[in-house]
């Protein structure tokens, strides 16, 4: 293995696929989800727990592990994601809903994959959690 190959085992580039990601083999297929939007960029689909009647991921097909890895990296990738948020709630059809990206573990981010939750259909109460 070269030294290039080494540094990128133990790095990944961003963008790219990764073997132990579940929202990647969501992307790939090798899981099933209940996609409601896919886009040449991003992939939208219910969340298994739910927190409300309408509770949509819309992710980024391209890895990056978080929210601000995908802006600092690919502004219009996140970009993109933002906008199919709207598209999602649109198609829910949702006049008022919750965007949240949720950012390290403390922020409650369990797959690190960049995503943002679309919440709807019910009273969402501030400040969250």
């Amino acid at each position: 293995m070269s030294p290039r190959d080494h540094r990128r085992e133990e790095h990944p580039m961003a963008g790219e696929p990764q073997d132990d990601c579940l929202f990647c083999k969501i992307v790939a297929g090798q899981i099933p989800a209940t996609i409601v939007r896919e886009t040449d960029t991003t992939v939208a689909f219910r969340d298994i727990n739910p927190q409300a009647p309408t509770h949509v991921l819309v992710i980024p097909k391209a890895h990056h592990k978080d929210a601000a890895a995908l802006a600092t990296a690919a502004p219009q990738l996140a970009a993109d994601v933002l906008r199919e948020t709207q598209a999602v709630a649109d198609d829910e059809g949702l006049d008022s809903y919750r965007t949240t990206f949720n950012t390290g573990a403390g922020a409650g981010q369990t797959v690190w994959h960049a995503h943002a939750h679309v919440l709807g259909g019910r009273g969402l109460e501030w400040p969250p959690g």
